[in-house]
């Protein structure tokens, strides 16, 4: 599958077995809020639960067929337009949310059933905020702009490649250590980063006055303020993160 340019295959989006969750607590430390803290490399049991059901959702692949699955899209689309109804699972209207073509389906083979959950939850978490975005409401825009549906598709593959949560033991990166602890306190703490980096995408473009063929480069800047506030002393909680503020 292919996104702006990307190639994305769909083993990408699956995870193997998490091998290195040890029973014991190893931990390690880097400098936050002044003081040494300690992050823990193996996970608590708390962690552990929310990490196998995280990668869980991860695995599964969007499936057309599945009544639950369909049920889904039903709902992002009542979500979407609450007072527009759907013609059909497969229909032109869904171009109008920035799908690649009739049937949505196919463009959720990058990154999979999940990229449907976290857009689902943006809808009926931060309301104002995802119909500012699908509408394309703030600032002044460009003349071609990236597809809102599709680009969500990106931002959830790009949040999986950034916290690397398939990373055998000696690839571990502080980033995903420091979200794995977030995890513990917040079980939504993926989704709600998933939204987090959808307005960062979008102030970018904007700042940017970018164009369609440069959403990757928007893309990449995203993933880095992403990273760079999660490392930010303070930042103990997705809510913290200076960019939450940005969500309405």
């Amino acid at each position: 599958m292919k996104y702006f340019g990307v190639v994305v295959k769909p083993d990408d989006a699956t995870c193997g077995t998490p091998t290195w969750i040890g029973k014991g607590l190893t931990c390690v430390c880097f400098k936050r809020k002044g003081a040494y803290e300690r992050i823990c490399i193996n996970l608590t049991p708390r962690q552990e639960e929310r990490f196998k059901r995280l990668k869980h959702r991860m695995k599964v692949y969007f499936d057309a067929s599945r009544p639950d699955h369909q049920d889904a899209l039903r709902a992002l689309w009542s979500a979407t337009y609450p007072d527009q109804e759907l013609n059909g699972l497969i229909s032109d209207q869904w171009k109008e949310m920035g799908w690649q073509g009739r049937d949505p389906s196919t463009d959720f083979r990058g990154a999979g059933f999940i990229s449907l959950e976290n857009l689902l939850f943006f809808a009926k978490t931060f309301t104002t905020s995802f119909q500012q975005l699908l509408k394309k409401q703030g600032g002044k825009r460009s003349a071609w702009e990236y597809p809102f549906a599709v680009a969500g598709v990106n931002i959830t593959f790009m949040i999986m490649q950034m916290l690397d949560l398939d990373a055998l033991k000696s690839r571990r990166t502080f980033v995903r250590s420091v979200f794995l602890q977030m995890l513990s306190e917040n079980e939504w703490a993926f989704d709600l980063l998933y939204c987090v980096a959808f307005v960062v995408m979008d102030k970018q473009w904007l700042e940017r006055n970018a164009t369609y063929m440069e959403f990757n480069d928007v893309l990449k800047s995203t993933r880095a303020q992403v990273e760079r506030e999660l490392l930010m002393d303070d930042v103990l909680r997705i809510e913290d993160m200076p960019s939450y503020s940005l969500l309405t």
